[in-house]
């Protein structure tokens, strides 16, 4: 459903491959924003906003790497000089292949999660807030995920680090404050989409099961029996970029189908 919500607002979306990152700059698009899309994948990119605006009106297409200094400025710069301001961040890119626990993971894995997850959000963030303190203030949304307070798949360096993103959003939701900054999280658990779906395909065929079985497997304990869609997590994340959140900070939300309530 379209609107006006971030209507003359420019949106940065970091990690546009073509799940969550697409579906959050097109519930963006909708509701009337701007939108810059980055990824590390200039071929994904271009998938995306050749899907997202054909027209080229009110996308830009960026490549960007989180992990690199320069590479953030230069996505911060290309913003400015394309829209003139930055409203909102969304930072969905992450590193999720640390996989394992103590004696069957790489300890390397664990260092690139941490180091992409959480201290590439900062160095985001350290290009881009200036411009923001300049538009008067903005929304930056996290991505966290579940798995960090629950377990779920063997991947305990990426759910670590998304467990450290969640504190360090808290800090920065304190500093930002006073500059009408806000910064809020959104945890999703399992979502309905291409690495999902993907994962549910490879079980259902390796068990002999069809895809719904595995699917209600999932699902058998959550309050409403089902997993979230990447465009109803992207919907939350929308209005956290809105001013219809202008006064919540330091937050996070839990967008799970009522698989965990805290």
């Amino acid at each position: 459903m379209k609107s006006a919500l971030l209507e003359d607002k420019t949106a940065v979306v970091v990690g546009v491959g073509p799940g969550l990152g697409r579906e959050v700059s097109a519930a963006l698009l909708d509701a009337g924003a701007r939108v810059v899309i980055a990824d590390h994948s200039a071929g994904r990119l271009a998938a995306s906003a050749q899907a997202l605006d054909a027209t080229g009106t009110r996308v830009l297409a960026m490549p960007a790497d989180i992990a690199d200094d320069e590479s953030c400025q230069a996505l911060v710069g290309a913003a400015l000089d394309h829209f003139g301001s930055i409203d909102a961040v969304v930072i969905v890119g992450a590193y999720q292949e640390a996989f394992g626990g103590l004696f069957d993971s790489e300890l390397s894995m664990w260092h690139k999660s941490f180091d992409t997850n959480v201290v590439g959000a900062l160095r985001l963030l350290r290009a881009a807030v200036p411009a923001m303190k300049t538009a008067g203030g903005g929304s930056v949304v996290l991505i966290g995920a579940q798995a960090a307070s629950k377990p779920s798949l063997p991947q305990a360096g990426y759910a670590a680090s998304k467990g450290a993103l969640l504190t360090t959003m808290y800090y920065l939701a304190d500093e930002l404050g006073p500059d009408n900054i806000r910064v809020n999280a959104v945890v999703p658990s399992w979502m309905w989409g291409p690495n999902v779906q993907m994962f549910v395909d490879y079980r259902a065929k390796s068990e002999g099961k069809t895809r719904q079985d595995i699917v209600d497997e999932i699902t058998a304990t959550f309050a409403l029996r089902r997993m979230a869609e990447d465009g109803e997590v992207a919907d939350a994340i929308a209005f956290f970029c809105s001013e219809m959140s202008r006064a919540i900070t330091g937050q996070h939300l839990m967008v799970n189908c009522g698989e965990m309530s805290r």
